[in-house]
């Protein structure tokens, strides 16, 4: 559960789209629950499409035509989250994954770009910053708590490696390793999507050492 830290800046916003993006098992969720308690209510957190899409029951197996449905109504989902999030003056939007992501597990042999009429740059300039955070490729870090995560650890390394390059060439791309000690891993990130706050907002955000206490 998310606690925001209240603001009592006044400031109209120009919001930014952060994305936060990395391969299954990469600590994407346990750093978007550690920025509720980090910053305040102008950073909005969106849900990942593919969890709404999955965990409302859409057909998920590896039969390449649901595959291709799936990623088509990921995308959609992915876009509309985000036009609805700029309502209510946020400073970021944080979003778990984004649009590009889904040419990462995008099965062909269509053009996936062609399939949802667009192209890999409009879509790179949805976002201003993307953080990459990598799958752990160390015997025993990968782990499959989240129930809709179904890959292996080797395929979750795959798939970390496809989005990687799936996101090559956004000129503001951000790849963070992975760690064996996660904290340092998250402080990073807490720090790079710091740096995105605007100053009417900067000074509510606390960093990871000062807030160690709530991990």
């Amino acid at each position: 559960m998310r606690s925001w830290v209240s603001c009592d800046c006044e400031e109209r916003h120009t919001p930014k789209r952060v994305v936060l993006t990395g391969g299954p098992g990469a600590g994407k969720t346990a750093v978007l629950e550690l920025i509720g308690h980090f910053f305040c209510h102008h950073v909005k957190v969106l849900p990942e499409a593919a969890g709404i899409i999955f965990g409302g029951g859409f057909p998920r197996d590896r039969n390449p035509e649901l595959q291709r449905a799936a990623q088509r109504a990921i995308f959609y989902v992915q876009r509309e989250l985000e036009a609805v999030a700029a309502v209510g003056d946020p400073a970021i939007i944080l979003c778990d994954r984004g649009t590009v992501d889904s040419v990462a597990f995008w099965p062909g042999p269509r053009d996936f770009w062609e399939e949802v009429g667009t192209t890999v740059a409009a879509q790179f300039s949805r976002y201003d910053t993307v953080v990459h955070l990598r799958t752990p490729n160390i015997a025993g870090a990968y782990n499959r708590d989240n129930p809709l995560r179904i890959e292996s650890a080797a395929e979750a390394v795959a798939a970390d490696e496809r989005i990687l390059a799936a996101w090559a060439g956004h000129p503001h791309r951000i790849v963070i390793e992975a760690t064996p000690d996660f904290l340092l891993k998250a402080s990073r990130t807490i720090e790079l999507i710091r740096a995105q706050l605007p100053k009417c907002c900067e000074h509510h955000a606390v960093s990871l050492s000062q807030g160690a206490s709530i991990l």
